[in-house]
């Protein structure tokens, strides 16, 4: 663990919740002028994964802080012009192309790795490159087919070699079609002064333990760390040089930093109410999550449905900067069913109902359909106001 020199603030529970509600876009007005991108460019990372259910999560993003955004709006923001790209960060992530630089760390060790889990045949790496080359971007498939044949992992040697040039920065993700990566060269797709490998690892980690302290607002080691997936002896070594601060939180155990501009003012100004993807980098570190707000989440969607407890994709309710419940949504034409909604306690039925028709409106449907409610006195209360 690092050596702290005295802390610059102390927070309470309270102020520590609102400054982190602030640095995830939930706190104060919304900028609607910078839109999906500002939102990835204010959090840094937004986390892919293939489950949708009202949407995939890298929609639910930004529909949680800036509202009913057009999906077709967010794919365009995230892939046209260059603005971004997919990376390995806290895992398969969207990213601002301006971060590129700062993972030169991760591809310098990529490309030192001793073994591979997959082998390749002489030149069929030389081979995928020559396609991208002559051919433009394209898919695995269009590379030569992503698969052999048997189950999910048995990739094919075009798969296995256009994926290794990914990790190792010779290729680049541009966008998803049909959730399938779209491949390009990384000379052709990053932008020329961003195009480097320049910056030594140190540089690299003092920036992106940065970066996570600012789209954090306060953390602990743990909570920076995991933003990009860091070791916690590479946090320890660059966030002296850094800039956060050390900060004492109420009822925090161990030791936390933050954003020398978050302590600058009060955090103030509307809370969003929305429903929240479990992946959402605001709740995505669970401990965090339990830390700051006394809630205990955990995705269901790999534990056997008979052991679910909340159900196969609950979504945290924020309501309030508070979170007041969760709901397992699903959609059956144009209805959204609430499989399953768990609420806190009474001030929680009008939001969630909010909440609710909110996503209902922005995924197309015209109708919300209430299944099972915990505690059921409350099932009532909350049709009736979703009607």
């Amino acid at each position: 663990m690092t050596t702290l020199p005295p802390p610059a603030a102390e927070l309470s529970a309270d102020e520590a919740r609102r400054i982190a509600l602030r640095a995830q876009g939930f706190l104060g007005a919304p900028d609607r002028k910078a839109g999906v991108r500002g939102v990835l460019r204010r959090l840094g990372a937004v986390q892919l994964d293939t489950i949708s259910v009202l949407a995939r999560s890298h929609e639910l993003i930004p529909y949680a802080r800036l509202g009913a955004v057009g999906r077709r709006t967010v794919e365009e923001a995230y892939w046209t012009e260059g603005h971004s790209f997919e990376y390995w960060s806290h895992a398969a992530c969207i990213l601002p192309i301006e971060e590129w630089p700062h993972f030169a760390f991760r591809r310098r060790a990529y490309r030192s790795r001793p073994q591979w889990h997959h082998e390749l045949s002489d030149g069929a790496y030389d081979t995928v490159i020559r396609q991208l080359r002559s051919q433009g971007p394209l898919t695995a498939t269009e590379l030569g087919g992503a698969k052999n044949g048997g189950p999910w992992w048995d990739w094919s040697e075009a798969k296995v070699a256009v994926e290794r040039a990914l990790m190792y920065g010779e290729v680049v993700c541009t966008e998803r079609r049909g959730w399938k990566r779209v491949y390009d060269l990384a000379e052709r797709a990053v932008p020329d002064g961003l195009l480097h490998d320049e910056l030594d690892d140190a540089e690299c980690l003092r920036r992106l333990v940065r970066l996570a302290g600012e789209a954090l607002g306060v953390g602990t080691r743990s909570d920076i760390a995991d933003y990009h997936r860091l070791k916690g002896e590479q946090f320890d070594a660059a966030v002296a040089g850094s800039g956060l601060v050390p900060v004492r939180v109420e009822g925090w155990e161990k030791p936390a930093w933050a954003d020398p501009a978050a302590l600058e003012n009060v955090p103030r100004g509307r809370h969003r109410t929305t429903l929240l993807s479990p992946f959402d980098s605001l709740i995505w570190e669970r401990p965090r999550t339990e830390r700051i707000f006394g809630f205990a989440h955990r995705l269901e969607a790999y534990v056997p449905k008979a052991k679910r407890v909340h159900g196969y994709f609950a979504m945290p309710l924020l309501s309030g900067g508070r979170l007041l419940g969760r709901v397992d949504p699903a959609r059956d034409g144009r209805t959204l069913v609430a499989r399953q909604v768990s609420l806190d306690g009474p001030k929680a039925v009008a939001p969630m109902a909010q909440a609710l028709r909110e996503a209902a409106g922005w995924v197309g449907c015209d109708a919300v359909r209430v299944e099972r409610v915990d505690p059921l006195e409350l099932a009532a209360p909350l049709v009736a106001d979703l009607t």
